[in-house]
């Protein structure tokens, strides 16, 4: 029987470019000095995409350090869909793996000191005299090693994350991913080189080497999802790439059409969005690439986990069963046909109910995720998302009796709240002549609830802590639903004018600061944002050189390591705030006025 676990910390991350592997020597990986502590475990690893997060170059007196970073990392993935919305397929385990030396290599220059640590992780492409500093790499074998420990999981159901114990800005993506654990920026590295690395996205960047612009792209049509040589026009005539998207207002900001430069050329060859994951690290995912990892997640679990056995017939006196995933955010689809003829929903079908006509029928059940985030009618009818199974049922045969306990088998971990907009499962056992109903009560009231799950975004819950109780027979199952949004506050460095009023207007003659200060009244990392006249939202994570710094905003911009940020244009602007809890739990947006002379 799984019950699953949750522990109440977070984590994930990585960088830009293809992994490689560092010069010289392996040192000898020690697995028996690592220690593997599960994070979050939402079923049985060897049916769920597991996310195995390493740390390098962190001693014995840094692993607290370590657990911060994965906490802050997992936290950030959390508010980026898809993850958000999937979150409930993912197991997360941290190997915390104790180093002899403190960092890693080749930090910050190619003249500091080369470390000795159980990954070997380095900066400089592993200290390359022709390497790329931000290019931060490992030994993958070692990583192999360390990965294996967490057990039940493979190279084909899981995806390892190395977190290196250093400040400076770096990573890589490519088999698997690595990213500097303490950096400002480093918590949005993760979700980017995941779309390198299970999504098999390419980057957007306009360039290579930073500060050096592209050139033309020159070559065919790209490969690549995200990337063409077409018009709109063509896009919708020849329905390729992303036609399906165009018009839409970008998840990442902006509209999806197409914008010119990607694939490190600055012209010559368009993606779907002005900015996005895969371009400008701190915005969500555009629809097309939402798309693709929505695949690739789902892709890594069987929608079906469990099902009745279907290698004999069946009498037509018994009870034919399913167990599906469950998404954190909405609920699967699962009907049941006889002979091709619609008879049920739902996760069970009692037989001895539908007055079959005497001798053999065939059911099948299919299941299938309607999620709106897919709408390439290929992707949905994929063993990702849509999958079948089928019974000979013969009318002859009599189903042996046989007594099987009614109790609950799964469920949403009870360790951790669930927000109010949560989806919470619970999975019982499989008595041969009945369904064990599943009773749902919310703040000691009865209510009504789906076959196995229930979706809590109907009861429009107001704010504060609730109770949500599954009760099937004796047994019984509670959550704590945490429905209070996160507060977030901002401030601004002094202004020139401020007018009071329903919302607040600042005027500046020059560059002004905004500091975004999340809070929740529960344990855990807030994740605030904040947008510019209605673009994308953006996560505020400090400024790039320091996360405790607040962020400047100029009318030319900062340049900083060949990237501009900060750029307001001189003007009226409106700039939206909000924060994401550990829980999942996003406050209203809020607004003041800015105007830049």
């Amino acid at each position: 029987m799984w019950t699953g676990r949750k522990i109440a910390i977070g984590a994930a991350a990585a960088s830009v470019l293809p992994l490689m592997a560092a010069a010289g020597p392996a040192r000898a990986a020690e697995p028996a000095d690592a220690t593997v502590v599960p994070v979050q475990v939402t079923g049985d690893p060897a049916k769920r995409f597991n996310l195995i997060v390493l740390g390098d170059g962190y001693t014995p007196a840094d692993m607290p350090k370590f657990r911060t970073h994965l906490a802050k990392h997992l936290n950030d993935l959390w508010t980026i869909e898809p993850f958000t919305s999937y979150r409930s397929y993912i197991n997360v385990y941290a190997v915390e793996i104790p180093s002899g030396e403190s960092g890693v290599s080749c930090d910050p220059a190619l003249s500091s000191p080369r470390r000795s640590t159980p990954l070997r992780m380095a900066f400089w492409s592993g200290c390359r005299e022709d390497g790329i500093q931000r290019l931060l790499v490992m030994d993958s074998g070692a990583a192999e090693t360390y990965a294996d420990l967490v057990q039940g999981t493979s190279e084909g159901n899981r995806q390892i994350l190395a977190l290196a114990n250093s400040d400076i800005y770096g990573g890589a993506g490519g088999t698997y991913a690595t990213a500097s654990g303490g950096n400002a920026m480093s918590a949005l590295i993760a979700p980017h080189e995941l779309g390198h690395s299970l999504g098999g996205l390419d980057d957007e960047y306009d360039y290579y080497q930073r500060g050096v612009p592209g050139g033309t792209y020159s070559g065919p049509e790209p490969s690549s999802i995200h990337h063409t040589l077409l018009t709109e026009q063509e896009m919708k005539t020849q329905k390729a790439k992303w036609w399906r998207w165009l018009g839409e207002r970008s998840e990442a900001g902006g509209t999806i059409g197409r914008y010119e430069g990607g694939l490190y050329f600055s012209k010559g060859v368009w993606r779907p969005s002005r900015h996005s994951m895969m371009k400008t690290l701190g915005y969500y995912y555009d629809q097309v690439a939402r798309e693709r990892m929505t695949e690739r997640i789902s892709a890594k679990v069987s929608l079906i986990q469990a099902h009745t056995p279907t290698d004999a017939p069946v009498g037509g006196d018994r009870v034919l069963w399913v167990e599906t995933m469950h998404p954190a955010g909405h609920q699967l689809s699962v009907a049941w046909t006889v002979d091709g003829r619609t008879v049920r929903k739902g996760s069970n079908l009692d037989l001895s109910r539908l007055r079959l006509k005497d001798g053999v029928h065939t059911v099948t059940v299919k299941v299938t995720d309607p999620t709106g985030f897919v709408r390439d009618p290929a992707v949905r009818s994929s063993a990702a998302l849509t999958q079948t199974r089928s019974w000979t049922v013969d009318t002859g045969l009599k189903t042996p009796q046989a007594t099987v306990p009614v109790d609950f088998t799964s469920s949403t971990p009870t360790q951790e709240p669930v927000n109010a907009e949560s989806v919470v499962f619970a999975e019982t056992t499989h008595p041969l002549r009945f369904v064990p109903a599943v009773r749902w009560e919310l703040d000691g009231r009865r209510v009504p609830g789906g076959d196995r799950d229930i979706d809590l975004s109907r009861f429009r819950l107001p704010s504060g802590t609730h109770s949500l109780v599954a009760k099937v027979g004796s047994k019984r199952r509670v959550w704590t639903i945490d429905a209070e949004r996160p507060a977030v506050a901002y401030e601004l460095s002094e202004a020139t004018r401020v007018a009071q009023g329903r919302t607040h207007e600042y005027v500046f003659e020059g560059p002004f600061t905004m500091r975004l200060t999340g809070a929740d009244d529960r344990p855990g990392v807030v994740v605030p944002e904040f947008r510019v006249d209605g673009d994308g939202w953006f996560n505020y994570f400090g400024w790039p050189t320091d996360s405790s710094a607040p962020w400047l905003f100029t009318a030319t911009g900062t340049l900083i390591d060949g990237l501009t940020y900060g750029k307001l244009g001189k003007g009226r602007h409106t700039i939206e705030y909000r924060a994401t809890d550990a829980s999942g739990n996003t406050s209203r947006p809020q607004r003041f006025i800015v105007t830049l002379r």
